[in-house]
């Protein structure tokens, strides 16, 4: 799955052949033009040349590891922007988490929770109609610094013991994002907090 193998024609989505008939697929319909090709992989929609969609569903996330496996291979071959669309229901709740923790610390991609297919139909044809716009404006594919002032960012590195407001700020300044600082070395944060507070964070 390399970036400029699909090519996806403005205002189009290209969906994986196993979701014709999905309920996705039908509320998809009308709104936005769906196209449906075999072989796309691992991949369950194409928005655009750069950007696709890997969808977990609840069944998914309640059989096992399986979904994991192709996350995992997905990060390592693809030089594509993956965004990762989560059924979070009742029953799949318990395991949010785990998804969570795999899906934006260890992997660093884009986790975006639903509720059932009919609000991923609603989110996939907000992200066609931003990938449209001008990249520097889509409120999915912000930049690094950008998210310096997202709130729920900063008050996630104040839950790190020892980690006030000024250091949560210096350190989301220095490495840009959690990805990066999950998995700074010891001497990398000894840079920014120095040597005791640089311990207790990595051992965190």
């Amino acid at each position: 799955v390399t970036a400029g193998s699909i090519v996806v024609p403005y205002g189009h989505v290209i969906g994986n052949e196993k979701w014709r008939g999905s309920e996705i697929a039908q509320r998809l319909q009308g709104k936005i033009r769906l196209i449906f090709e075999d072989g796309l992989g691992l991949v369950d929609f194409h928005l655009s040349d750069r950007t696709c969609i890997l969808y977990i569903s609840e069944a998914d996330l309640v059989a096992g590891d399986e979904f994991k496996r192709r996350l995992v291979r997905f990060r390592n071959v693809s030089s594509l922007v993956g965004i990762v669309i989560v059924e979070r229901t009742q029953i799949s709740d318990q395991y949010f988490l785990a998804v969570q923790k795999l899906v934006v610390l260890e992997l660093g991609m884009v986790l975006l929770p639903v509720a059932n297919q009919s609000e991923a139909s609603q989110l996939i044809t907000q992200l066609v109609r931003e990938q449209g716009k001008d990249h520097n404006s889509n409120p999915f594919l912000r930049k690094q610094c950008a998210q310096l002032t997202e709130p729920s960012l900063f008050r996630t590195v104040q839950q790190i013991p020892g980690v006030g407001k000024t250091k949560a700020l210096l350190l989301l300044q220095h490495f840009g994002s959690i990805h990066q600082l999950c998995n700074a070395s010891v001497k990398e944060l000894e840079l920014v907090v120095g040597q005791a507070l640089a311990q207790q964070i990595y051992a965190f």
